[in-house]
């Protein structure tokens, strides 16, 4: 595990002018423990180059890349990254197909940067559909970086909260059918148990690029009182200062879960 970044640190990771102003209004003890991404905008990436939709793609692996050599920095300890919705599918066989493949390509060229990171990896969604190629990339990852202690990476891939849900409540249902359950003792607690991201902590932050105002099904349960964060910025061109200064407009707000100040 890391202890709280230092200012040090930061100013030798965050070098420009106006990230460097940003640091002055960070408070490295308050970082949110768990960040999501709805990571938007690949294709007009790429439309606005005239180039095909998977060129846009990878360069979002990249900026994958900078948001979790930003969170390592800024002290995050989970972040979660929408890579694949199951509504997804209705694209081209090429794309998703591309998309596939670009799965295993990126997993296999960052597992030595994941490793000596100490990122774990971690797959929620449904894997009805998934090609067997790419499951087997993620459980090998997963399984050689499950030691690691710095960040978790949690890759939602054929993630919908709605069927997250609906998965939920049917394992529920057959320990109730199977007498294990009693349905009347059901509470939050029991629906969250049976959730893909049982593991793991619910999300501080959501951010989504692209300038789009809504969560696509994204964590439906998860982020009841997640605090949001919407960017203009195409995912491909999202960098560390936009994670740093998303975390900065962050520490500025009162999370009152519902209660009044």
């Amino acid at each position: 595990m890391t202890g709280t970044p230092t200012r040090a640190s930061l100013e030798a990771f965050f070098t420009t002018k106006t990230d460097r102003a940003l640091l002055d209004r960070f408070d490295p003890r308050q970082a949110p423990a768990h960040v999501a991404v709805i990571m938007d905008g690949n294709g007009r990436w790429a439309a606005k180059r005239a180039l095909p939709r998977l060129f846009g793609h990878r360069a979002g692996a990249k900026a994958v890349r900078e948001s979790i050599a930003a969170c390592l920095e800024l002290g995050v300890r989970y972040l979660t990254i929408y890579s694949f919705s199951s509504e997804n599918w209705r694209r081209s066989a090429d794309e998703v197909d591309g998309l596939m493949s670009l799965f295993i390509e990126v997993l296999e060229a960052e597992m030595e940067n994941l490793m000596d990171k100490r990122v774990r990896v971690l797959l929620i969604g449904s894997e009805a559909g998934v090609p067997e190629a790419t499951l087997t990339a993620f459980r090998r990852a997963e399984e050689k970086t499950a030691g690691n202690d710095r960040l978790t990476l949690v890759v939602a891939l054929n993630y919908g909260g709605r069927l997250e849900i609906t998965e939920a409540v049917r394992l529920i249902a057959r320990d109730v059918a199977a007498g294990e359950q009693d349905p009347d003792a059901i509470t939050e607690e029991t629906l969250a148990a049976h959730l893909y991201t049982h593991a793991i902590p619910d999300p501080d932050l959501v951010i989504r690029t692209s300038g789009e105002m809504r969560v696509s099904n994204f964590l439906l349960w998860q982020i009841a009182y997640s605090e949001l964060w919407v960017t203009s910025t195409l995912w491909p061109d999202f960098k560390r200062g936009d994670m740093l200064k998303a975390l900065v407009d962050y520490q500025g707000r009162t999370r009152r879960f519902g209660g009044r100040s």
